[in-house]
């Protein structure tokens, strides 16, 4: 044995690539609200029932795009260097992140990324589905620190919240003053002064916020 997929393997992922691409390029055609999954199967030359298959939910086929950064945050932790805190090392992931322009960060202003992020923006229901993916990202960042960090429960769940809260926060600001006309160069001073000061918040702690007088 070879390794390589078997021809059945093949055609599956093609099936799949077709579907995802026919799906992408008529969204970002029409928007996400206009198009019906009767007409992307017929775009993808597939039946709905193949292309549930699939795709459960109509929704997937615009987040599966998005999967593989679900588990991110618990990949940094536990690959992270000897010595390197939780909390370094995702700071460190995410302001690299900012200077090659990964998409994830927000920070990327190509006409296809920007096109992408608005058309979750403008569509409330792919904003609700994202919500998923900030809830596997919690568990699978919750499970690295109590694995890598010996933290208990439910210290690790809190951190996991905090943390995916801020990467997540700190993406969306990009991606909104991209998606409507900021480019990442303009924004990547900024950028990078809102990642320091809300991983600066996350280290210290809130107890330094000024009370009312």
């Amino acid at each position: 044995m070879d390794g390589k997929p078997g021809l059945r393997e093949r055609k599956k992922q093609r099936t799949h690539t077709a579907i995802s691409e026919a799906a992408i390029a008529l969204f970002l055609e029409h928007g996400f609200n206009r198009v019906s999954v009767a007409q992307v199967a017929e775009a993808a030359e597939v039946s709905k029932r193949t292309l549930f298959a699939y795709f459960p939910a109509k929704e997937d086929l615009v987040v599966h795009r998005l999967a593989d950064h679900e588990t991110e945050a618990a990949r940094v932790v536990r690959a992270r260097p000897d010595r390197t805190t939780p909390l370094t090392a995702l700071r460190e992931h995410f302001l690299n992140g900012l200077r090659e322009r990964d998409p994830i960060t927000g920070l990327n202003d190509r006409p296809e990324v920007r096109a992408f992020h608005r058309m979750i923006l403008d569509a409330p229901a792919l904003v609700t589905r994202m919500e998923r993916f900030k809830t596997t990202a919690e568990r699978t960042l919750a499970e690295a620190l109590r694995d890598t960090a010996d933290i208990p429960e439910p210290t690790a769940r809190l951190a996991a919240v905090q943390l995916v809260a801020v990467r997540w926060a700190l993406a969306q600001d990009n991606a909104e003053r991209l998606a409507y006309g900021e480019s990442a160069d303009e924004r990547y001073a900024g950028a990078v002064s809102d990642a320091e000061h809300a991983f600066a918040l996350l280290e210290h702690g809130l107890g330094r916020l000024s009370s009312r007088e």
